[in-house]
């Protein structure tokens, strides 16, 4: 920043400014409709704030929908048994690509990138088929397999990169002391690797945290199995929607993802950087 002029830094700030309301705006609009009464949601003038605004909706929502506690645990359990098992594929896929030249293997990559371009309603019936074949329906699998496997490919691209950048002559030292290949990963490149993995596995919690209703009401029908997403829809009725409760209920399931990344933040910090210089 001591390089910028005042005018570019000025500049930059303001840029920085606007981009972050727009993000920050629906956040606060979503908060602010959840503390007004459901009557005067939608009074016109538009009022920012006034005095009939309470956090009645964040009681009344564990009222409304009884199984909201049980939506949250199992969106968060969801979440995490899908991002480890993510981890579980792309650490040694990600270190092969990262570390062996072999045919192939550009156009595998491209392949990857060519599954993220596929939206998950494309492919409901045919995994629907498959889960069925397998007796999955109606439990937790159905939901965390589809999961890791639409996200894999993401991680084996964002951990390659963080690799590649791990110096190789650490690993050459392993060998000439008579280490393997599989204990070179545990104990040397998985350690200097942990803050990749944090950025990684943040994305992948992130991931399967979001993608959850469409695979919820497709592969799932028993409501001790729904996620979150899918339990906030029970709020929308048929002739009215609790729109406050709604908005109350759907900042509560964004507090744990919210803790996760402040507990996380400073590693966060440290992958997205590290990956971003060149070694």
């Amino acid at each position: 920043m001591e390089k910028h002029t005042l005018f570019q830094k000025a500049g930059l700030y303001l840029a920085v400014t606007v981009f972050m309301t727009f993000i920050l705006l629906p956040f606060l609009e979503m908060f602010l409709a959840s503390l007004r009464p459901l009557q005067h949601l939608f009074r016109s003038p538009y009022q920012l704030w006034s005095d009939d605004m309470s956090f009645q909706a964040y009681m009344d929502i564990w009222d409304t929908v009884p199984m909201l506690g049980r939506y949250i645990f199992n969106s968060v359990f969801l979440a995490s048994v899908t991002t480890l098992l993510c981890l579980t594929f792309v650490i040694p896929a990600a270190y092969a690509y990262a570390r062996f030249h072999f045919k192939g293997k550009t156009v595998s990559l491209g392949l990857f990138l060519g599954v993220n371009m596929f939206a998950g309603a494309v492919l409901l019936i045919p995994l629907y088929k498959l889960l069925r074949s397998m007796g999955l329906l109606n439990t937790y699998a159905a939901m965390f397999v589809p999961g890791a496997a639409f996200l894999v490919p993401t991680g084996i691209w964002l951990l390659k990169s963080y690799l590649e950048k791990i110096p190789i002559e650490l690993e050459e030292s392993a060998w000439i002391d008579g280490a393997s290949r599989m204990y070179i990963l545990r104990k040397v490149v998985i350690p200097l690797a942990v803050p990749g993995l944090i950025v990684v596995g943040s994305a992948t919690f992130i991931g399967a945290y979001a993608q959850q209703f469409l695979f919820a009401i497709t592969f799932n029908q028993k409501r001790e199995y729904m996620p979150l997403p899918a339990g906030i829809f029970e709020f929308v009725g048929y002739q009215s929607v609790i729109w406050n409760q709604l908005m109350a209920a759907s900042i509560v399931g964004i507090i744990p993802v919210l803790l996760i990344f402040l507990f996380l933040q400073r590693y966060l910090v440290e992958g997205l950087t590290r990956g971003a210089i060149k070694g």
